[in-house]
């Protein structure tokens, strides 16, 4: 276990996390020259257009320093805010960092908030400049930004270009010593960490995890313990950048595990995974069902494709867990189905995904959140659709999800910030000045106002140079009221 190296990367989108770690993957000649590709851990065509990760992924490389051999796993992250419990699991399942900022771009949002996730589960912060080959970086200042917030000195900040292979060196080592290896007992109890998922279409799905305790072997029976499922370990192995069986993988290590699993409901991450011969007897915390933030109804353009569409989105669950959906029926639109997405962003990928996997045309209704109802009896129930507001005699009251809003921005542009979340019903909680001309600023607010076209104004009243980043916080009562549209008189559902 002493030569086990653990480690995530965590940054903003699009500061240059998968370009530098395709330059570990070919410094530790984990890719031979002949397979390397651009963004080789985003397996999706839409992560490569779109720049971002989607969907988390792991690889075990072999480094050599100083005549000893490490295994280093790579645990990757996504780098958006709708998928920040995958990265929460992912950050629980490693004992170090690497914090990548852009030095074109300096300190943002994301980089925050994933740092303090890190922070809090006591990961080792190793910071990283990336891009210091551009002709804009400003190396000296955004050193000071990091020493600003991490409180580290200067000379642990490695530089390092991500696009050149500069400094890559320099990284591999800084993990293999400043990383802990990983703490743990072969002999207690197996207890493993379920930090991602994937389907395969002929093997059913496949669970990555990481062993905190114990040892895993091909074969034996083990137990999901939040599902309470039994399976047999079919095979087991590392992830290099195929599959690689093993017939054990001990305490300190990643893995994957195939045991014939046909629907992805049963594999959840965050979960804990055991023998069942000898159970550990409590699971590892942090444990939570995804919750989806926003819903839509999509409708097939052709009414006759309904059993098409309930298809596809089958299909598209096994990919992603964190898709709900249910059989709804609009006067306007005809049959449908009402979906729970994570944020935005999820949304837009399952559209984008329907119509390129499954060649599905849908039309999507405005996004809106869920409300709690309290009714003159005392009932309490959520309504995920307007059209299931009860009569305004029976409500007694109706509360509303609430968010955190982190903003960080220039200073130019703060009053036109506040002045829009303002107008999204926001409250004033604080203000921080990162560096003289950068400020941080939190607001609460409510969900529904960031749903529909928040982040494209903000974008457009900052320049492009504010970033933004929530966090679910609560539920609150509002005064609400439901507003109907009618056609020719008629009620419109769909509007």
């Amino acid at each position: 276990m002493k030569n086990i190296r653990n480690f995530c990367i965590i940054a903003h989108i699009d500061h240059g996390k998968s370009t530098l770690a395709d330059r570990l993957l070919e410094v530790t000649k984990t890719v031979s020259e002949r397979e390397l590709q651009a963004q080789m851990l985003d397996d999706m065509d839409l992560e490569k257009e779109k720049g971002i990760t989607i969907k988390s992924h792991a690889i075990q490389m072999e480094y050599v320093q100083d005549g000893e051999k490490y295994i280093l796993n790579l645990i990757d992250t996504p780098g958006h805010v709708d998928f920040s419990y995958e990265v929460s699991r992912a950050i629980a399942s490693c004992e170090g960092a690497l914090l990548v900022v852009d030095a074109t771009q300096g300190i943002q949002a994301q980089t925050i908030s994933n740092l303090y996730l890190a922070l809090g589960n006591d990961l080792e912060i190793i910071p990283v400049l990336n891009k210091i080959d551009m002709a804009s970086a400003m190396v000296e200042e955004v050193k000071d930004q990091i020493v600003d917030m991490l409180g580290c000195k200067r000379e642990e900040i490695l530089a390092a270009s991500g696009k050149t292979g500069e400094g890559v060196e320099d990284i591999l080592r800084a993990i293999v010593e400043r990383v802990p290896a990983p703490k743990g007992s072969e002999e207690a109890p197996l207890q493993a960490l379920i930090f991602d998922s994937v389907f395969n279409p002929f093997r059913g799905v496949i669970a990555y995890y990481r062993v905190m305790n114990g040892v895993i072997r091909k074969g034996e029976k083990v137990k999901f313990f939040n599902t309470g499922s039994e399976y047999e370990a079919d095979e087991i192995g590392v992830l290099k950048l195929k599959m690689s069986p093993r017939d054990e993988i001990r305490a300190g290590d990643v893995g994957y595990i195939i045991s014939g699993i046909k629907n992805s409901v049963d594999v959840k991450v965050g979960d804990t995974i055991t023998s069942v011969a000898n159970p550990c007897k409590e699971a590892i915390a942090g444990f939570e069902d995804v919750k989806p933030m926003v819903f839509a109804g999509l409708y097939p353009v052709e009414t006759d494709q309904y059993e098409d569409l309930r298809a596809s989105l089958e299909k598209l669950q096994l990919n992603d867990a964190s898709l709900t959906y249910e059989p709804e029926s609009s006067l306007a639109l005809g049959f449908g189905f009402r979906c729970g997405f994570l944020g935005l962003l999820h949304m837009e990928i399952i559209q984008e995904r329907l119509f390129r996997e499954f060649n599905m045309d849908v039309i999507t209704t405005v996004p809106n959140v869920s409300y709690k109802v309290f009714t003159t009896k005392g009932e309490e129930f959520m309504v995920h659709n307007p059209s299931g507001l009860p009569e305004p005699n029976y409500i007694h009251k109706i509360e509303e999800p609430y968010i955190l809003a982190q903003v960080i921005t220039k200073t130019e542009y703060l009053g036109a910030i506040m002045k829009l979340c303002i107008e999204k019903r926001g409250v004033l909680l604080n203000q921080n000045f990162i560096t003289t001309d950068r400020v941080e600023v939190n607001f609460d607010m409510p969900l529904a106002e960031i749903v529909f076209d928040f982040y494209d104004k903000l974008k457009s009243v900052s320049r492009g140079y504010a970033s933004f980043d929530y966090h679910m916080t609560d539920y609150k009562e509002s005064k609400l009221s439901k507003l109907d549209i009618l056609l020719n008189g008629e009620q419109v559902d769909a509007l």
